[in-house]
């Protein structure tokens, strides 16, 4: 039942319709096994309306209809709902830590010093703004094909160049004589993460919905987001002006809250268990299988397909030869050597032969 509330009418016990009386009972749940009735309306003449449970109660699944999409539990991924709380964790430092970071960044364009221009400020603010736009429209078209089959990958490393973008916004206070370079970098980073964080988020959201319902899990993520970004400022106004002063105090907290959001940010992408198969979880499904005999998980490829970049992960297991790495999957035929092209034909001939002879 996708419907979250069902309502039936009742007619009266003893059958007799003629005095008038009603009574329409108001059901909520996402299944039939789930349902809870939420209230009782009976005309018999007057109308009356017993509602199940306390206000208390009423109230808090009102306010939580605004964060939660309709049906839930049963109408998203079971992966949903940690992922949702480290990313909020992990939204909740970065908007302490933009605090920070913009504060550094106008004291660096001369926001209340009388040398400032005007003229000045606003043609920094458009070198750094222009640099931002044209690395996202390169970074779409260089990797804008691989954001859906690497989603995990591309979220963690969206998140890191929004650290590293914050911290060049750190570091121009330092560098007078390189500030429109330093800021520049900072946009740059930032660009990449707005292209890599929206489309992979698109992805995931696609893949939380069970009921078609992409549209209310993004909408609902949204408010999440948002009462995120709230308590964030709030809690990095605070901040802010604690550390005022204190250059020390600033680099503690700054970079604190950053080795904080990249923990938040690998457990969220952890957590997740995609269904879809891309290069590399093809790679462990048909390596399993050829090995055991047996299909894993979702649940269990998660756990085994590497989170970094394959060049970082590298390092850690270069005794491991995946098929991924061996394996080149959407090759074009024309894009083939010579002698690449012949094995193949040798190939494709051998099968041949040994379907024909049997």
């Amino acid at each position: 039942m996708e419907d979250s509330t069902a309502r039936e009418l009742i007619p009266p016990s003893d059958g007799n319709s003629g005095d008038g009386t009603f009574i329409l009972e108001e059901w909520n749940g996402s299944a039939s096994t789930k349902l809870s009735r939420t209230a009782v309306i009976t005309a018999a003449p007057s109308l009356s309306i017993q509602r199940s449970g306390n206000r208390f109660g009423h109230v808090w699944r009102r306010v939580l209809e605004a964060f939660v999409p309709e049906g839930f539990p049963s109408s998203v991924t079971p992966d949903y709902v940690p992922f949702q709380a480290w990313d909020s964790l992990q939204g909740l430092s970065t908007y302490i830590r933009t605090m920070l970071s913009t504060q550094a960044l106008l004291s660096a364009i001369g926001v209340g010093e009388k040398s400032a221009t005007v003229l000045g400020a606003t043609f920094q603010w458009f070198l750094r703004d222009l640099t931002g736009m044209v690395g996202g429209i390169l970074f779409t078209f260089y990797q804008g094909s691989n954001l859906d089959s690497n989603a995990k990958m591309w979220r963690l490393v969206a998140d890191f160049m929004n650290d590293l973008g914050m911290l060049m916004d750190l570091v121009s206070p330092l560098y007078p004589s390189a500030f429109i370079f330093v800021v520049c970098l900072g946009s740059l980073s930032r660009s990449f993460t707005g292209v890599a964080s929206g489309a992979t988020r698109a992805a995931l959201t696609q893949h939380f919905a069970l009921q078609n319902n992409a549209a209310d899990i993004s909408a609902k993520e949204g408010s999440q987001e948002t009462l995120a970004t709230m308590i964030g400022m709030a809690l990095g106004m605070l901040l802010a002006r604690v550390t005022i002063g204190h250059p020390l105090f600033i680099w503690f907290s700054f970079l604190s809250l950053t080795i904080f959001h990249m923990y938040a940010n690998y457990k969220a992408v952890q957590c997740l268990a995609l269904t879809s198969l891309n290069v590399e979880r093809s790679s462990i499904v048909l390596k399993h299988f050829m090995e055991t005999g047996q299909v894993l998980s979702p649940a269990q490829v998660s756990k085994l397909e590497h989170i970094l970049p394959t060049r970082i992960s590298s390092w850690g297991s270069k005794k491991v030869k995946s098929l991924h790495t061996r394996i080149k999957l959407g090759v074009r035929v024309s894009s083939l050597k010579q002698q690449e092209m012949m094995i193949l034909l040798r190939t494709a001939e051998s099968h041949h032969c040994k379907g024909g002879s049997t």
